[in-house]
């Protein structure tokens, strides 16, 4: 075993012990810090896998903006006592059966890539500048598409949020 395995597993170990507190924290923000600490162990693991651009979008887009957005709706609404959110049924059976198809196909993939991998990760290139490249030559158009529809929506967002009732 050597120093990148046990990198990995301290990120993993991170990750998923972090994830099982987001899963059954009965305090919400336990839960909220602890979800900001798996997305630090799933950008770790970006890192060690080198996908660069994975690694600084999942800091800055999900670390930076939804948990910090998130940890802010908490902070302001944690006063609010008489709201019940919780609900009458529970559904096992069926998040059990769902649980295991997911992890079945899960693992079915995992085992059937896991003999087909050749090279170490030292042999990959960073992905920044071909996708990026890749980005501004040929898919230009639905890269613009995209960014005028995610400029209408925040438009009508505000428009919807400074509408006086």
């Amino acid at each position: 075993m050597d120093l990148f395995d046990i990198v990995f597993y301290c990120f993993a170990l991170i990750a998923v012990g972090s994830a099982v507190v987001v899963v059954f924290s009965r305090n919400i923000m336990y839960a909220a810090f602890a979800l900001l600490f798996a997305f630090f162990g799933i950008a770790g693991l970006y890192v060690l896998l080198q996908a660069d651009f994975l690694a600084v979008t999942q800091i800055l887009i999900y670390i930076g903006g939804i948990l910090v957005l998130m940890l802010f709706g908490v902070m302001l609404t944690n006063r609010v006592v008489d709201v019940d959110i919780k609900t009458g049924t529970l559904q096992i059976v069926p998040a059990a059966i769902l649980a295991a198809v997911v992890g079945g196909s899960l693992s079915g993939v995992f085992y059937s890539t896991w003999s087909t991998v050749s090279g170490t990760p030292s042999d990959v290139a960073t992905t920044t500048p071909a996708i990026g490249e890749m980005l501004m030559t040929s898919y230009i158009l639905p890269f613009e598409i995209a960014s005028i529809i995610l400029l209408v929506a925040l438009i009508g967002a505000a428009m919807i949020a400074r509408r006086k009732t």
